[in-house]
């Protein structure tokens, strides 16, 4: 078998592997075995480039960095729903439909609570996605999209279509999220939603691949030219590859629908994603234009918004824990409770002004709801059931170690003040390691736990020792010669990370994975970093006050300088390699990539343009200032040549990047 018979080949078992995964919901082969062919796949693109097909599963993985989003009109609309609340509202809105037209039915959906989106194909191939915006323009989000494992970016037809979905976030996926942005102190999401609709703004398509969104498709756009219902029209998404969500039905009249939502409310209880209502529409597309529409919502279709689940219960104790960077949360324990698919036992109180806010007490019946269906929360107290519990006073005093405690002018949280607590310390350890930040493997939270109540562990320089102590962590329950090993060679690997990942994993607070890669553009050594003023600071785009202060205070005091100068001590990297700056035509240049191109894969071509100091745009504009035109160009060539933009082939290009491949 040649190479491109095996990458076709590859291709294929990995494609049917996601559709029957991420959409069937029946997976075929293990994890393992999809692992091997993606990387079998990966291997030979890297090492066959030429041979990389367009639409390769391997996009999904991400890489590409943005500048920003480029507008999209919707020549069709994006509407919204009109809401309902209540059965009496749902016979209203039956008796309208009935004042102008006959002989209907309805399809129920659930309501996913995720970001709307515009996906465009042409011939079967995935060419575009875009947000819903005001309506009428979106923003082009086609790369991030096209990471989610559930997009097919072939469909089993050939055809010209635009179709519309909703992205959401799955609770396994939120959680996960959640717990990464905990241990690098970074604000947590609220729910689902805003996480998606956080993550498909990303400028990096990286991130957006590791966050593991979703997506139901529901709609066809002008579906009359395809179907004449909207129950068809799910079935003729089904077969084109899509992922429906499977909760779909068919209703006779209003009277069936009461019951069916009933139904529904029962189900989201036990859903892996949020739902927060069930979508009505008529049936028949025939009659959307007789029964018309208002200037933001079509009057065929209304949305049944459920009711959030909440529950009573005592709360039982406030308790404290501390994180990385010293903040001390207030938790309620609770008598357990049943919300939402789950017990509750634990909710976050988020802050002493919260507490106070709400004059939650100890012993108290309070309301209970889970944020997002997911994080346990206390929304009010039920004071009627009060007797005579005493008020809240925040601890002075750190839980761990019993330091004082100090809450910073303009801020909420309270900090334990002791720089070497062991509460914190840990945390600072757990981070450092993580995957996010040097990603050590096998240092995980249970073994930087083991490892710190033995002793071995209190600092961060104390990571790079551990190899002093070979023999005597293998004699440690569960480790043995094989993990010790493992882990000292990952320990001795971490040293070569990128400068950036060295920030991070410092645990400086505001300081997240993106602000450490803008700081190291302009800080290309620790050293320059430690000695930057906040006048210098606050000039840098998306470095602001805040986190320009945090900066600043972390390098003041003389405890971090002297940590780094340990890590200098151990060998870690700490420069960052600058990309050398090339003269060249694209210098500050936007370009464009359309059609399918030959001699390089898209990723190749834009880390050429990029290092030509170009930048390359998804759509074309008036800003643009070249179109490298592939194979079966469409709309994007012709929209150059309207707009008399330059029009390079793939050949024209290589003679001008010729000596940088």
């Amino acid at each position: 078998m040649d190479i491109k018979q095996r990458m076709t080949e590859l291709i294929q078992k990995i494609n049917q592997a996601n559709d029957d995964y991420h959409t069937k919901d029946q997976p075929t082969i293990t994890d393992y075995q999809y692992d091997q062919l993606l990387k079998e796949l990966i291997e030979l693109e890297q090492a066959y480039p030429l041979l990389k097909q367009e639409n390769s599963p391997t996009e999904k993985i991400g890489g590409l960095i943005l500048d920003g989003f480029e507008k999209v009109t919707h020549v069709i609309p994006m509407m919204s729903l009109s809401n309902v609340f209540n059965s009496d509202e749902l016979k209203s809105f039956d008796e309208r439909i009935l004042k102008q037209v006959r002989d209907y039915s309805f399809v129920t959906e659930l309501k996913i609570d995720g970001l709307a989106v515009s996906l465009k194909y042409q011939k079967g191939r995935f060419v575009r996605a875009a947000t819903r915006g005001n309506g009428l323009i979106g923003e082009d989000v086609t790369h991030n999209v096209k990471t989610i494992k559930s997009l097919p970016l072939i469909l089993n037809e050939a055809i010209d279509i635009e179709v519309r979905g909703e992205i959401f976030m799955p609770h396994k996926s939120f959680k996960q999220l959640n717990e990464e942005r905990m241990n690098q102190n970074e604000p947590l999401f609220a729910n689902p939603r805003n996480a998606a609709a956080g993550t498909i703004r990303q400028l990096d398509s990286k991130i957006v691949a590791q966050r593991n969104l979703d997506l139901f498709v529901y709609t066809i756009v002008s579906a009359n030219q395809y179907v004449t219902t909207q129950f068809e029209a799910l079935k003729y998404l089904e077969s084109l590859g899509f992922k429906v969500n499977p909760n779909y039905k068919h209703v006779k009249d209003v009277n069936d629908l009461i019951q069916v939502i009933q139904d529904y409310d029962d189900l989201r209880k036990s859903l892996p994603y949020d739902t927060d209502g069930v979508v009505i529409k008529v049936n028949e597309l025939e009659l959307y234009d007789r029964i018309g529409y208002t200037a933001k919502s079509p009057k065929w279709a209304t949305a049944y918004k459920f009711q959030a689940e909440q529950a009573e219960t005592i709360l039982k104790d406030i308790t404290f824990q501390i994180g990385r960077t010293g903040v001390v949360t207030p938790v309620a324990e609770l008598e357990p409770v049943f919300i939402s698919g789950s017990t509750v036992a634990r909710a976050t109180l988020h802050n002493e002004d919260y507490i106070l806010s709400k004059d939650i007490r100890v012993w108290d019946v309070v309301l209970v709801h889970k944020a997002g269906e997911i994080i346990p929360e206390v929304i009010s107290v039920v004071t009627s059931k009060r007797e005579s519990q005493k008020p809240f006073e925040m601890i002075k005093t750190c839980p761990i170690c019993k330091s004082p405690l100090e809450r910073k002018s303009g801020e909420a949280d309270y900090y334990c003040t002791n720089l070497e607590c062991p509460g914190r310390n840990m945390n600072s350890l757990i981070h450092f390691a993580s995957r996010v930040a040097m990603d050590i493997d096998t240092l995980g939270e249970k073994v930087v736990e083991t490892l710190h109540d033995l002793g071995y562990l209190s600092k961060i320089p104390d990571i790079y020792s551990l190899k002093n102590y070979a023999q005597e962590l293998k004699d440690i329950p569960g480790f043995g010669d094989k993990k010790v090993d493992k882990l000292l060679a990952a320990i001795e690997a971490s040293k070569k990370q990128s400068l950036d990942k060295l920030i991070f994993g410092l645990g400086i607070k505001h300081v997240g994975a993106k602000v450490a890669k803008t700081l190291i553009k302009h800080y290309p050594t620790m050293d320059l970093l430690i000695e930057a003023t906040y006048e210098d600071l606050t000039e840098i785009n998306d470095i602001g006050e805040m986190i320009a202060q945090s900066i600043v205070s972390y390098f003041n005091k003389q405890a971090h300088i002297d940590m780094i100068d340990e890590l200098k001590a151990h060998g870690l990297n700490m420069t960052h390699e600058k990309t050398e700056n090339i003269t060249h035509e694209f210098n500050g240049k936007t370009l464009v990539l359309t059609g399918k191109l030959e001699l390089f894969s898209r990723d190749q071509a834009t880390f050429l343009i990029e290092k030509c100091g170009g930048k390359v745009a998804s759509s074309v504009s008036a800003k643009t200032d070249y179109v490298i035109a592939g194979e079966d160009a469409g709309s994007k060539l012709k929209k150059a040549l309207e707009l008399g933009v330059t029009v390079l082939s793939e050949a024209d290009f290589k003679v001008k990047i010729d000596g940088l491949y």
